[in-house]
């Protein structure tokens, strides 16, 4: 049937709450008679606990209950599939970084359980700490965590075809090292939790997350209880961006409910948010590229070094993210690469749009302009010479079923006017310039999630003719409640305001691995398309006994049913949906949509081999920049983003997707910067900058439809591969402007101003 819903704008189905303010998020929810938490966090970044004393803040009048680590017995836990238990819900004996959690209180409101947190007494043996990898790495340097054997929490290395003898052969080589810095996701919404434990000893957790289903293990684990204890409901999201996994205030407002036996609500201040969250992973980077004289890419060699932080958390998966996935967006087949995942004094680091992509992108997409400017060629035209093909089975075993990246470097290049642009004579105190750079991602990840992929839907038809979605992908923002509306509207022939998607409830929603790794439209829409279908052919069945005629002839449309070719033989899918429940003795038209990917596997952990997606999204951006050479003021003025994004479900919704993260790349690029003061990232939006909406450049949105097989309608991911090219494309548009090649993040006046005074010396 014809699609009337799959590839129009519609708007998202709750704008009017959001804009309103009427919808509650999160943050907004409370039950009767909740208490409010807080947590007393470390002053210091390294050091014992000699002695704890909440004597004092128990007697307080209003508090209801105390916890502190030392006294508790809580186990060693990490994130879901991850395989390194080296955190706890609050520290035992010794803290690791300044925000690390030490104490609790639930009291009868937020002032005097701040009174109370004051009155807790802590005598603490300092330690020496550590705040950059490369000194955690030093012989002899001190152990941040005494259990594991040193301060590097996962070596990798591999090589990939004869890296030596390709190097032999490359008449070009090129070689750098580049630097990312911390950065925090910035949502709006805090993080937030109210949570209750019941006399059964079942845990109710409400809070705005994006992987319920996998929080219960992780949480499980962490309050020494089985999985079937814990229901996560998911409130609704006000930004996420990777941060709103795991978060240790949901079990510790846990524990709170279970000593005050009343429900517990915590929500993070600004100042907690930037001090004792998950920001991006800082990353030291040193690559070096081989090549021919005609461009054609031979061999690359990587190093990484990444910053966790004190705890591990998603860390090990990042760094597979960042030294594979960049490999695989150029025909390269000589590869080797080493890394070190490195245990510091500071905040934990964890998942950001983008999973290690953007870190890694922006040395190897800097590196390949360098290695033009060598070859005195284009550098588009070198991206289009080693580009990635439809059909192409890369080094580490990706299959590209479908691959638009030339189409959008032909595309973006072009509507930028890229030509010209480039050649234009760069003189006066402001000069303008023009970069490029490209990437890929994935739709769904089998990095390191060992369980299975794909998704279930199941969908309920009601007596009304009113459909009721369950996903276990969550809703943060980006809308996929619309686009998954669209997709059943389409198959069951009605509207998509008679569809509801609701928010995930692990007691009742399919066992969805969550919301990450673009996998939602993919995956939760191949699935809902899927109920979709097998909904409709229930309604068809029925309509064609009501109307005795096969089923064979009739369609939906408009939200009804139709024997095709006789407008007179008609009847409302509402009257069927109730024909249907009453004959069931009221039970409605309930079915489950699966989707399960063929061919994906979980990643070799020696050689990093196995098809990790099953579809890749690729992406072009062209960049304008204004430098100020007295100043030193770069500003983005102008973009152009080609994305293949396999087919366009809503192009309304894909084009704000897009401009959310040119905002997030440009303040990745140019201003973000989570520095520590006195061993702490205390800080708050006066003093961390981010993009504004002057910060914002005209942006031409090109949208590349490659209709990838594996899709649903041909669809593929859309929301990080939009971020990771950002930073190059801008880095490189610098170079071209005033000649300068910087590498490190951010770029800022000071960075330029320097890198200036070293060029003309």
């Amino acid at each position: 049937m014809a699609k009337k819903y799959v590839g129009q704008g519609i708007p998202m189905l709750n704008a009017v709450e959001k804009v309103t303010g009427t919808m509650c998020f999160g943050a907004d929810f409370t039950l009767p008679g909740v208490l409010y938490g807080k947590i007393l966090r470390s002053p210091i970044s390294h050091g014992r606990i000699v002695k704890i004393d909440t004597s004092e803040a128990r007697r307080l009048p209003g508090v209801a209950a105390v916890i502190a680590g030392p006294e508790l017995d809580l186990p060693l836990f990490t994130a879901r599939g991850q395989r390194i238990d080296d955190d706890r819900v609050m520290v035992k004996d010794k803290v690791h970084y300044v925000g690390d959690e030490i104490a609790a209180v639930a009291a009868v409101d937020e002032e005097t359980a701040l009174e109370a947190i004051k009155l807790i007494e802590v005598e603490y043996s300092e330690l020496p700490a550590l705040f950059s990898p490369e000194e955690a790495m030093q012989p002899g340097a001190p152990k941040i965590h005494d259990h594991l054997p040193s301060n590097v929490a996962d070596h990798i290395e591999y090589q990939i075809g004869d890296v030596e003898k390709a190097f032999a052969e490359s008449d070009i080589i090129v070689e750098d090292e580049f630097y990312t810095g911390m950065v925090h996701q910035a949502y709006l919404e805090p993080q937030s939790v109210v949570a209750q434990w019941e006399c059964t000893g079942k845990v109710i957790i409400w809070a705005p997350v994006q992987v319920p289903q996998s929080l219960r293990y992780s949480y499980a684990r962490a309050l020494g209880i089985k999985p079937e204890q814990i229901r996560i409901i998911q409130c609704n999201v006000g930004g996420g961006f990777g941060a709103k996994q795991e978060c240790k205030i949901h079990p510790i407002a846990a524990l709170l409910s279970k000593y005050s036996g009343q429900p517990v609500k915590i929500v993070n201040t600004r100042e907690e948010e930037f001090m004792a969250t998950f920001p991006r992973m800082p990353m030291r980077i040193h690559m070096k590229i081989g090549a021919t004289k005609d461009g054609t890419l031979l061999a690359k060699e990587s190093r990484f070094i990444g910053d966790n932080g004190a705890y591990t958390n998603y860390g090990i998966g990042i760094m597979v993210s960042a030294i594979t996935r960049h490999d695989n967006l150029y025909r390269i087949k000589n590869i080797k690469t080493t890394s070190d995942l490195v245990y510091t004094n500071k905040p934990a680091t964890n998942a950001f749009r983008g999973f290690g992509n953007p870190q890694s992108h922006f040395a190897f997409e800097s590196l390949l302009d360098i290695l033009a400017n060598k070859l005195n060629m284009d550098p588009a035209e070198l991206r289009l010479k080693n580009a990635t093909q439809t059909g192409d089975v890369t080094p580490y075993g990706w299959k590209i079923e479908s691959c638009g990246l030339s189409e959008c470097i032909e595309k973006a290049t072009a509507k930028a006017d890229w030509q010209r642009k480039r050649q234009e004579k760069k003189a006066g105190e402001v000069v303008r310039g023009i970069g490029l750079a490209c990437c890929l991602h994935v739709s769904g990840n089998r990095t390191f999630l060992p369980f299975f992929d794909g998704a279930a839907a199941f969908l309920r038809i009601d007596e009304e003719g009113q459909v009721t979605i369950q996903v276990g992908e969550p809703d943060i923002g980006q809308g996929s409640k619309t686009v998954l509306a669209q997709m059943a509207a389409d198959e069951l022939g009605i509207t998509p305001d008679q569809i509801t998607v609701i928010n995930v409830d692990t007691s009742s929603s399919p066992h969805g691995l969550g919301t990450f790794g673009d996998r939602v439209t993919t995956l939760a829409g191949n699935a809902v398309r899927d109920a979709g279908i097998k909904a409709r052919k229930v309604i068809i069945k029925y309509a064609a006994e009501k109307l005795n005629v096969p089923k064979e002839e009739l369609e939906i449309e408009d939200g009804l049913i139709k024997v095709r070719g006789k407008s007179d033989l008609r009847v409302a899918f509402k009257d069927i949906s109730q024909i249907a429940s009453y004959d069931r003795g009221g039970g409605t038209i309930q079915v489950t949509g699966t989707f399960v990917p063929q061919d994906v596997a979980v990643v070799d952990p020696q050689t990093k081999h196995g098809n990790v997606s099953c579809a890749y999204p690729f992406v072009a951006q062209v960049a304008e920049v204004e430098v100020n050479k007295t100043t030193g003021e770069v500003k983005v003025i102008y973009l152009s983003a080609a994305h293949d994004l396999g087919k366009v479900i809503n192009p309304l919704l894909a084009e704000g997707q897009i401009q959310g993260a040119v905002a997030q790349g440009i303040g990745f690029a140019l201003f973000e910067d989570l520095k520590l003061e006195n061993g702490s990232t205390e800080s708050n939006f006066r003093k961390y900058r981010i993009a504004r909406a002057t910060d914002m450049p005209k942006i031409d949105t090109i949208f590349v439809e490659t209709d990838d097989p594996n899709g649903p309608y041909g669809a593929k991911g859309l929301a990080e591969p939009a971020l990771t090219p950002i930073a190059p494309a801008i880095a490189n548009a610098i170079y071209n402007a005033v000649g300068i090649r910087l590498k490190e993040l951010p770029m800022t006046p000071e960075k330029v101003l320097a890198a200036l005074k070293a060029e003309n010396n």
